[in-house]
């Protein structure tokens, strides 16, 4: 197998593993009552106001995204040169940083039903902003994206052989 074949393969199966991960910290987080933080609910309202179908379509898309961000991530890693857990947890909590600080602030503006926290809620934006470090979704949120962005960059980190 050459090295480009290799390198899609690893960026699938870790992207996957990573994205499941992920999700997984941050639905644990929102069963525990520790953040009420969804972003494949975000991603998915972002196309639909049916909260059923947003859900669903919002896990695929989430899906997809996450392989988007392996490839992101594969290719960070490799132009460090260096592929471990902890490089990649670097990486994962950078990009929870900007995630936490500038993405998610700017939500109310880029999605059509995440009400603006100056405008509050309308008929159609329904969704409450994150607010700065999405804190409006629970103090304990900036902690637990950073954790779940981190182990995301980990097992990507891992599983990399750059």
């Amino acid at each position: 197998m050459n090295d480009v074949a290799r390198a899609l393969l690893e960026i699938l199966l870790w992207g996957m593993i990573g994205t499941w991960a992920m999700i997984a910290v941050m639905y644990a987080s929102q069963n525990f009552g520790w953040s009420r933080l969804n972003m494949p609910f975000l991603l998915g309202t972002g196309f639909t106001a049916d909260r059923r179908e947003a859900n669903v379509l919002g896990f695929v898309l989430y899906w997809i995204v996450g392989w988007l961000f392996a490839l992101i991530y594969y290719l960070i890693l490799a132009a460090i040169g260096h592929a471990t857990w902890w490089v990649g947890a670097l990486v994962g909590a950078v990009h929870g940083l900007l995630l936490l600080t500038a993405i998610l602030p700017l939500l109310p503006y880029m999605h059509p039903r995440v009400a603006s926290e100056y405008d509050g809620p309308t008929p159609r934006r329904t969704l409450e902003p994150p607010g700065f470090l999405a804190l409006h979704y629970g103090y304990r949120t900036p902690l637990i994206t950073l954790v779940a962005q981190a182990l995301y960059g980990a097992i990507l980190g891992a599983g990399f052989h750059i």
